[in-house]
């Protein structure tokens, strides 16, 4: 596999889930349930005292939904990337993938989350603009991370080495 490549693709998805955060953070995509149930708990529960309440869980139906479109989409990226870096067998797809959803689960975390979650206004829900200090929790983001991000980190990563030893 090729390193240079995997290099770019590692910008590029970057680029592409940096894009995709902030188009689902615009306007009123940001109070979906899918998208408060990824803010920490204090600022969930400062913003349903003024607003209506929605299930925001991971059993809920729209959270289960983007998740699972989150898979499907992850998969088909990390497919092409997978097949642009030359992996040949399972675990050649299997750990460019893993490899390339723990690169992202860290730029998420240290970029998205910690510096541009924590300060921009985009991402402040109404009523909540004054917890400066609930946006900038890094244990919790950091814990998100680790722990089911490391798990949903493995879906994709076992689908695209089925796929690449069904096309290879």
């Amino acid at each position: 596999m090729s390193v240079g490549v995997i290099v770019i693709e590692m910008a590029v998805f970057a680029a592409l889930f940096t894009a995709i955060v902030l188009t689902a953070s615009r306007g009123d995509r940001k109070y979906s349930a899918a998208s408060i149930h990824n803010y920490p708990p204090d600022i969930q529960e400062a913003y349903f005292k003024t607003h209506e309440r929605v299930d925001v869980s991971y059993k809920s139906k729209n959270v289960v939904l983007t998740k699972g479109l989150g898979v499907l989409l992850f998969t088909a990226i990390l497919l092409l990337c997978a097949l642009a870096a030359g992996a040949a067998t399972f675990w050649q797809g299997f750990w460019l993938t893993f490899g390339l959803m723990v690169w992202i689960g860290l730029y998420d975390t240290c970029f998205l989350d910690w510096v541009l979650f924590a300060n921009l206004p985009m991402f402040r829900l109404d009523g909540t603009e004054h917890m400066d200090e609930a946006y900038h929790q890094k244990w919790f983001h950091l814990k998100g991370m680790l722990f089911p991000g490391t798990i949903f980190a493995l879906i994709p990563a076992a689908l695209v080495g089925l796929l690449i030893t069904l096309l290879r």
